[in-house]
């Protein structure tokens, strides 16, 4: 956009010594184009109310006022051509401001101007100027006012009066005298016109090479935003002074030194300075849209030198030509004109005249077009066609898009602007000049160039790309198309930048990232100029540059993501395909560029199969393959290497490496060229390598399942597969390059990674893990079937079933998660999460600098977010989207959910076909019984998943082949797969989608078919889907009754149509079948009602499970999802005796099968584990056979389920703390290691043992271990059912408050029943249900303790036998006869309610019933006896306490003998033992208390005397106050306990019925109740 304007700004004008009337003053403005008035422009901006231009503009008029002071700003809009005539003239006016008869109103009293251009400049600034009182004479606009003309009158004798300030905004006038003096001279070369006169020198042919030069030189010193300004125009003109060096006085002057360092040196102080406009990538947006936009090839011949007629020169101008002549300027400063190469003095050549080497350039002898654009999809126009363009430029978006242009074909599109020229002009060419210039380039110019690499980088390929346009060389052999010079130029350039990135990537590390970028974008556009065996040649030198330093470097990783990196941008090349020529064998070419057109390429390039070699060849990183296949080997290679566990490859390399594979896949899947199968499979060939090295990863892969017994099984024996011929282990020699010659053989492998000593082998992230499996997965789906049976024939047993693991792996990677699981994930929360993770093992590991971090957050910081997976682009085009944004609409989650689904099947079918490929292959291999169970359990999780109705119907019928075509795998061999189908199949019968249903009903009935096809009879299967529906109902959430019955109806449907079968016993067979698992639908009915009641979900479960008493594989099952419930709440004592009553059952089955020294006996063993553990005897008459077909056919009815049942219920008894219960499982468990000589695990045990019995230890009070807490509830209405007037001990959590039950059951029945509907008895007496609303339900609830009789305290000692196996309970409730609760000493009875439960506490249910109940009750007498016993008892236990607490100790004492609470004891011996009782029955009671005072007394004094020796001289005195009051009690109390009864003296005769009296026998005062 032209701009072109001036701003005047009149200050001050001092006429204070001008003579005459001269008050009232004002200015008038002109902008002349002569001296005439009527030269006056209208170029000056119109105030609102004029017109839009004017020809002069006035200041205010300034009032009496003879030094007046200006604020006016006028406008001009300047022409662009100014010549020395054109001036601002300024004329003062004093303004009558009472007009006079002939007086006029305007009179001028002086002039002054400023002509506007000095030396070909254009002059602003300010300016004091001396006021003529006279006209200016003719010619006075040539000079200036300061220059003394005679004749004329001045305003203070010539001094500066007025003061004016004059700016400029313009893009003609570069207003910097260093841009200015380099516009001039490069004009002055132009126009040949010497002498020049510039300033004070004088410009001649001698001096001018110097003056250029310098001028050149002083570029660095102008203004920035100067050369913003004018940069198009500067790079221009520098351009053109290489491309076109002058010949002055008959020398040729080079000029491309000079101009290469300005150019140099100009970007990168542009780069520096405008840090606020560069791209994600670092480049500055100004420089960018230059090579874009602005730079064109000067295509028209200069000027020629005016002949006869105008002014004639010494000599006319002359061009010189590319050629490196043998007579060279002694301007350029090189003497190598016997070289080829001026970068490479080693490659010598004859020198040609310059006519000869431009007639060798452009003459053609072949045609190549094998990789241009003519007929390309990535042509302008062409469907793969990318846009690249300025994201500040909108106007440019439209015409972009419609020419839709690459970066090679938009230089092409520029190019087409203009013609051809009509013959051939000798110049030098750019590219090839910039090249020399870099490489011969040092110290500052040189480090400028490689900090703006790929401004040079982009201008060489635009400037070739133009070349070959202009000279009609696009169709001429690749090898042809530039000089050997240049090529040796770009090589040498090449090798010097890989070494900058190899010496400097610690020091300089935004530096070498940007220079690596660049480099590989570079290669990457050569690609598509040069022959692509010299490039790969250059790959080659910049790979063995990175490693020859990766052995000796610190910071490897460094490196090696630098190396990622350059081979990803390499890689990303428009014809990367054809590039590693998918379809010739494995053997070196003839041609590194075949001379075929492009569309003879890419019509032919996947027309041929792939002939007879090598499988195994193909599928791994061999010499052959990365020979062939070059780009694709380097890839592969890297991503092999950097996931190799014994190399140093963190976090952030895994995710590079990876991306970059994954990056190409999704290309080649986006491209429409390559949407034909028979295309795909060829180009699957060339990642073949990558399913072996997925399968080698597979252990440090992210486990996606909760758990994977197959992962493990293979982690464990990975350490032992060490397979030399895998092709794991990579060549020494790099790759052959294309064109077929080896490479030199290097003694360290430039791939390899440096292995860290002692470093445990790395996981990958769950991100990492998933685009891995992505593209492992895309491989395999376009792979060509053929040749993946005939590799899989190839592998061993142990590799086929990494490969199965890897497809279980991919199952539950790619399982869908439903909606809701995105709605609820955060789009950012797991990558940050992980992110942030990797950073800082990357810290602590020191892979990763505080610089390199500070970078890395700088560039996050972009607003496009990581770019990591693309290629650089030219610019940020409107495509790109932001992906860190948190929130998501609706409809992104809705689609989300459609491509996650969508990607689940796909991925499961991938996963389908490839097993039926492996069954395919091992059928008639010996392999079959090894690898078909891998099959199908692969198959059987996939079918556990959240699969589509789509792949469910594929999954089936592949299921019912599988089992028809071998049925022994199933019926034979392993039961747990049989288990495992028949869960599966009837899990989808109860599946919502009808199609679903019916696939799955037929595979079920077919299983039952083949079964009883076998052997007359299905009982496996019978029991299986019996067990299998139990534990559906036990464990599924979303389980369907309803569906479920359809299904089964279907199934009978079958049975009873089944023609061939009809006169067997099968279809009645399988009719009891339904019915009996009808019956468990029934129940489940009954359990879902009670989901939300865990106690009477229990007990349903508990009665199920009672009613398989004589089903022991049904029995096991329900106490197993017993368990698995009780673990869920936290229960882990009842899992723990769930999984021994799970034991015991196993024990006594396994007896009866045979008669083994080491194991149980059965149930009896496990007495001293649980008294309960009898009621699983198997002695009924009705038990069956353990060796009837079907029956204890699960997997725990052996050995080791056995021993996996006590381990696990170990486990939980030792998360319950209940240590002591860990020992007697052991005991059981102990023999049967030892009999089995199991050393590891019988350390292992001792070991949890030792443990165990050092908790028990440390916790010898008990108290750090809170067992549970019990309490009474009873029932009583008729709502609640089977419930009411039944009475439970319910176990709870340890501290659970009175309150804390009552509000959970209360708030539970409440909202089962009402709210007004459930009511709490708040006391605990017996209840009268007469007394009862009939429509209400009523809880009665109340806190028991265990009760022990005396003898069961003397066996019972520690804390732990005080609260195990517990049958009996206890609570108190205290009355008076007259019906009160509380009443005086006399009068004050107590009931005590002993409870005996069906079984013993812990149990596999929290609540058991109670069965028997009595009461005791206690007299006034013995309750006064027991009140004083618990005292008794805490003053012993606060005496010998150890160690001594001081204040426990006092406060028991202040409460026995303080004056507050002397009336307590006082009171009760007073009320007791004042007087003999009446009743003889009594004298025994009062005796008793009367030794239990004395013993009292005894036990104050001892406390007293222990807290004299504890208390401090402070608490003596309230020591001796307490000593006061015990005498006052013990003098209060001495006549009343030293009364004794005669009568208890007298011999009394015997009794022949007195028995021991204990709780059980003693019948006075007892109510008992059955």
């Amino acid at each position: 956009m032209l701009l072109n304007l001036l701003y005047v700004y009149p200050q001050s004008l001092n006429f204070s010594s001008r003579q005459g009337s001269v008050r009232n003053i004002a200015v008038k403005v002109q902008f002349m184009a002569g001296e005439d008035p009527s030269q006056a422009l209208p170029v000056i901006f119109g105030k609102s109310s004029c017109a839009e231009f004017m020809q002069d503009a006035y200041t205010p008029i300034i009032y009496h006022n003879k030094s007046p002071e200006f604020y006016e700003e006028m406008k001009m809009r300047i022409p662009a051509n100014l010549t020395d005539n054109h001036h601002l003239l300024f004329t003062f006016f004093h303004i009558s401001c009472q007009p006079k008869q002939n007086t006029p109103l305007e009179t001028p009293v002086g002039y002054t101007w400023i002509p506007l251009m000095q030396h070909g400049r254009l002059r602003t600034g300010s300016f004091s100027l001396p006021v003529s009182v006279e006209k200016p004479p003719p010619s006075y606009s040539v000079l200036t006012p300061d220059v003394q003309l005679p004749g004329m009158k001045w305003v203070d004798n010539h001094k500066g009066v007025f003061n004016v300030e004059v700016t400029a905004a313009s893009s003609v006038h570069t207003q910097d005298p260093h841009l200015d003096k380099f516009f001039t001279l490069v004009y002055v070369l132009e126009e040949y016109s010497f002498p020049f006169r510039l300033k004070d020198v004088i410009i001649t042919e001698a001096n001018m090479e110097g003056e250029l030069k310098a001028s050149m030189a002083a570029l660095r010193g102008a203004l920035l935003d100067t050369c913003v300004q004018f940069l198009h125009q500067l790079l221009n003109k520098l351009i053109q002074l290489i491309i076109y060096p002058p010949v002055i006085a008959g020398q040729i002057v080079n000029l491309g030194r000079a101009a290469f360092e300005s150019m140099s040196l100009l970007v990168n102080q542009i780069h520096k300075n405008l840090e606020g406009i560069q791209d994600q990538h670092g480049r500055n947006n100004l420089l960018a849209s230059y090579i874009h936009y602005c730079f064109r090839l000067p295509t028209a011949e200069p000027a020629i030198p005016p002949t006869a007629g105008t002014q004639s020169y010494e000599m006319p101008m002359q061009y010189a030509t590319l050629s490196r002549t043998t007579v060279r300027p002694s301007s350029l400063h090189l003497s190598r004109s016997k070289s080829i190469s001026n970068s490479n003095p080693d490659l010598a050549s004859t020198p040609v005249s310059p006519d000869e080497e431009v007639q060798r350039i452009i003459g053609s002898k072949g045609i190549d077009r094998s990789h241009s654009w003519v007929n390309s999809a990535y042509a302008p126009g062409g469907s793969r066609s990318v846009l690249r363009r300025n994201p500040n430029s909108s106007c440019e978006l439209k015409q972009a898009k419609d020419r839709s242009c690459n970066r090679m074909s938009a230089f092409l599109d520029s190019v087409a602007l203009f013609s051809v020229p009509t013959r051939q002009i000798t110049k030098k060419l750019l590219h090839e000049e910039l090249a020399l210039q870099w490489v011969v380039s040092t110290s500052a110019v040189r480090e400028a160039a490689l900090q703006q690499a790929w401004f040079f980088f982009q201008l060489m390929t635009k400037s070739m790309t133009h070349h070959l346009f202009l000279t009609s060389k696009l169709d001429v052999a690749r090898r042809q198309r530039f000089p050997d010079r240049f090529v040796d130029d770009i090589a040498a350039l090449v090798c010097a930048i890989s070494a900058d990135i190899a010496n400097r990537y610690q020091k300089d590390v935004e530096l070498v990232e940007r220079l690596n970028s660049s480099l590989a974008f570079f290669l990457n556009d050569l690609l598509s100029l040069v022959d692509r065996g010299f490039v790969f040649n250059l790959i080659r030198s910049y790979y063995k540059q990175i490693a020859n330093k990766l052995h000796t470097a610190q910071n490897p990783s460094s490196l090696n993501a630098l190396r990622v990196d350059f081979t990803r941008i390499v890689c990303s090349h428009e014809h990367y395909v054809v590039l590693n020529l998918p379809c010739s064998t494995l053997s070196p070419p003839a041609s590194p560029s075949p001379s075929t057109s492009s569309t003879t390429s890419q019509s032919s390039a996947f027309s041929s199969m792939v002939q007879d070699q090598g499988v195994a060849t193909m599928f791994e990183l061999s010499v052959p393959f990365r020979q062939q296949h070059f780009l694709s080997g380097l890839l592969l290679t890297e991503l092999s290497l950097i996931l190799d566990p014994d190399g140093e490859g963190v976090f952030f390399l895994h995710k590079k490496a990876i991306s970059a594979v994954h990056s190409l896949l999704c290309s080649h899947d986006a491209d429409p060229r390559y949407t034909d199968p028979q295309v795909r499979a060829h180009i699957a060939q060339l990642y073949l390598p990558l399913i072996p090295i997925v399968m080698d990863t597979l252990h440090q892969l992210h486990d996606f399942s909760d758990s994977s017994p197959a992962r493990c099984r293979l982690a464990a024996a990975h350490a032992d597969d060490a397979d030399p011929d895998s092709g794991s282990t990579i060549s020494q020699s790099v790759a052959m390059a294309i064109a077929g010659s080896p490479l030199p053989h290097v003694k360290a492998n430039p791939f390899a990674l440096p292995t860290v000593a002692g470093r445990q082998s790395s996981s990958l992230s769950a991100e990492c893990s998933r685009t891995l499996l992505v593209s492992f997965l895309w491989v395999l789906k376009n792979a060509d079937a053929a040749l993946l049976e005939r590799w899989v024939s190839d592998l061993s047993v142990l590799q086929i079933n990494r490969l199965l693991d890897l497809l279980h792996l991919c199952v539950s990677c790619f399982e869908y998660k439903g909606r809701k699981a995105l709605e609820r994930i955060n789009s950012l929360t797991f990558k940050k999460s992980q992110d942030m993770k990797a950073r800082l093992e990357e810290a602590i590991l020191g892979t990763i600098g505080a610089r390199q971090e500070m970078v890395r957050r700088c560039r996050e910081r972009s607003p496009y977010g990581s770019q990591e997976n693309v290629r650089w682009r030219k610019n940020v085009t409107h495509w790109r989207q932001n992906t860190d944004r948190v929130d998501k609409t609706k409809a992104e989650v809705e689609q989300e959910s459609v491509v996650d689904g969508n990607l689940a099947t796909e991925a499961s079918l991938i996963v389908l076909d490839t097993l039926e490929v492996v069954v395919k292959t091992v059928v008639a291999s010996e392999l079959k019984e090894s690898v078909l169970g891998g099959v199908l359990r692969v198959l059987l999780h996939s079918m556990a998943g959240n699969q589509s109705a789509l792949f469910l119907q594929h999954c089936f019928t592949t299921q019912r082949a599988l089992v028809f075509k071998f049925p022994e795998m199933l019926f034979e061999e392993d039961t747990e797969l049989c288990a495992d189908l028949c869960l599966r199949l009837l899990r989808h019968c109860s599946s919502s989608v009808g199609s679903v249903r019916s696939h799955a009903s037929a595979s079920l009935y077919l299983l039952m078919r083949q079964n009883f096809e076998i052997g007359n009879n299905f009982a496996r299967v019978k029991m299986q889907v019996t067990m299998s529906l139990s534990s559906l109902v036990g464990t599924s959430q979303n389980f369907n009754e309803e569906h479920l019955r359809r299904s089964l109806k279907t199934i009978l449907t079958y049975a009873e149509e089944d023609l061939e079968l009809r006169d067997t016993p099968f279809p009645e067979q399988v009719q009891d079948l339904v019915f009996n698992l009808h019956m468990i639908l029934t129940d489940t009915v009954k359990m879902k009602e009670h989901q939300q009641d865990p106690e009477m979900l229990i007990d349903l479960m508990y009665r199920i499970a009672k009613g398989y008493q004589n089903s022991p594989d049904l029995r096991l099952t329900w106490l197993q999802n017993m368990a698995g419930k009780h673990s869920a709440r936290g229960n882990h004592a009842e899992a723990a005796h769930c999984l021994v009553h799970s034991a015991a059952l196993v024990a006594e089955y396994l007896n009866m099968l045979e008669d083994c020294r080491y194991l149980p006996i059965g149930c009896v063993t496990f007495q001293n584990v649980s008294s309960n553990v009898l009621e699983e005897s198997a002695v009924s008459d009705d038990v069956l056979s353990p060796e009837e077909e079907g029956i204890c056919a699960g997997k725990y009815f052996s050995e080791s389920g056995l021993v996996g049942l006590l381990e696990q219920a170990a486990a939980s008894f030792n998360m319950a703390a209940m240590y002591e219960a860990i020992n007697e499982v052991y005991k059981i468990l102990l023999p049967v290691h030892e009999a089995n000589r199991d050393f590891k695990k019988l350390a292992t045990v001792h070991g949890k043992l030792q443990d165990a019995f050092n908790k028990v230890y440390n916790q010898s009070s008990g108290w750090e271990r809170m067992f549970g807490t019990y309490f009474r509830v009873g029932f009583y209405g008729c709502r609640f059912g089977d419930l009411d007037d039944q009475e439970f001990v319910y176990k709870e959590p340890s501290i659970t408050k009175l309150a804390e039950i009552s509000y959970r059951l209360e708030e539970f029945y409440s909202e089962r029943f009402g709210d007004d509907m459930v009511e709490i008895i708040k006391d605990s007496n017996p209840v009268d249900k007469n007394k009862l609303d009939p429509n209400k339900a009523y809880l009665q609830i109340t806190y028991v303790e265990p009760f022990f009789d005396t003898y069961e305290l003397k066996e019972r000692i520690t804390y732990f036998d005080k609260n195990y196996n517990l049958r009996t309970f206890m609570y108190c409730t205290p009355f008076t006869l007259d019906g009160r609760a509380h009443g005086d000493l006399n009068e004050q009875y107590k009931r005590k309610s002993i409870l005996t439960t069906s079984h013993a506490f812990p149990y596999i249910k929290t609540r058991i019933n109670v069965i028997h109940k009595e009461e005791i009750i206690l007299v006034p007498m013995e309750v006064a006896i027991e009140d004083m016993q618990k005292k008794t008892q805490e003053l012993a236990f606060a005496t010998i306490q150890d160690p001594a607490d001081a204040k426990m100790l006092q406060m028991v004492l202040q409460g026995s003998v303080g004056t507050t609470v002397n009336q307590g004891p006082l009171e009760v011996a007073q009320v007791f033992l004042s007087d003999i009782p009446d009743d003889p029955k009594l004298f025994r009671h009062h005796n008793k208390l009367r030794l239990c005072f004395k013993d009292f007394t005894k036990r104050c004094e001892d406390a007293l005397r222990r807290n004299k020796a504890l208390i401090g001289p402070d608490q003596k005195e309230y020591h001796r106050e307490m000593e006061r009051n015990y005498n006052k009690l013990k003098e209060a109390l001495g006549p009343l306990i030293n009364r004794k009864i005669p009568q208890l003296y007298r011999t009394l005769p015997a009794l022949a019925t007195q028995t021991q009296r204990n709780s059980f026998s003693r019948s006075s005062l007892r109510r008992v109740d059955c």
